[in-house]
């Protein structure tokens, strides 16, 4: 059963670029699928697979800022399978289903970059969400491995990986992404200057050879605290999530 038009809001992102459907109550996009899209190096003509696509917000960022991609995207909860498909239009295609029992003419293709949000929180850890589709979207069930096994059996030769993840899930994540993909760099996100890492983005290469590279992190907030209303971004992080700007590996 879908989404009722009064429980729906109408949002935007990269400074009005964007504008997406989603739930008033459930799970609503942020920042991390603005800086999921800002950091996939895609261009024209090239294939993306979004891998649990929530209402379409990474794909609609990253096709706001590279104009010409085929989109792919995959959602189990079918309200936000069909909220993505409103927001996404025509011009790709989102499936319902688990990541795990992708269709069969899926399974089939490949592509230059799958991009993934998963979860942060294992089975047993946290607080759980009082709204199921939010707490589908926190807690892991599919273990993080799964994820990166799936996207990498639907990566095409040399293609791309990106992901971004909880900090603390570092080591589940590259134990995952080691034995299957190359040339992996990683990017820590922290909220100011002098804190710890609370977000890593990840990008790794089918196929690729070169060295593992830590990159210094990116910083979203200016200051060492929030004082007034408004946003507090660093330059470069309101470049990546007001000005649709591309978050460089370097």
């Amino acid at each position: 059963m879908g989404f009722a038009e009064a429980e729906l809001t109408y949002d935007a992102f990269l400074d009005g670029r964007v504008h997406v459907w989603q739930p008033r109550h459930g799970y609503r996009a942020a920042t991390d699928p603005v800086l999921l899209a800002a950091a996939v190096e895609a261009h024209a003509g090239q294939s993306v697979l979004e891998l649990g696509c929530g209402a379409g917000v990474a794909l609609l960022c990253l096709s706001a800022r590279v104009s010409g991609l085929h989109l792919t995207g995959v959602e189990r909860q079918a309200a936000y399978a069909d909220l993505a498909r409103r927001n996404l239009g025509s011009g790709s295609w989102i499936a319902t289903a688990d990541l795990a029992e992708l269709p069969a003419d899926l399974r089939q293709q490949s592509f230059d970059h799958v991009i993934a949000n998963p979860p942060y929180y294992p089975t047993d850890g946290g607080t759980s969400a009082r709204d199921p589709g939010r707490e589908a979207a926190l807690r892991e069930e599919t273990p993080l491995e799964t994820w990166v096994e799936i996207a990498a059996r639907r990566l095409a030769p040399k293609g791309w990986l990106t992901m971004i993840q909880a900090a603390d899930r570092v080591p589940d994540l590259m134990a995952a992404i080691s034995p299957r993909l190359g040339s992996i760099t990683l990017r820590p996100l922290a909220a100011r200057d002098g804190r710890a890492a609370g977000r890593v983005l990840v990008k790794a290469r089918k196929g690729g050879r070169a060295p593992f590279t830590l990159l210094p992190p990116l910083v979203l907030h200016s200051g060492p605290k929030h004082h007034a209303d408004g946003d507090d971004f660093t330059p470069q992080a309101r470049a990546v999530l007001r000005d649709a700007a591309a978050l460089p590996w370097v």
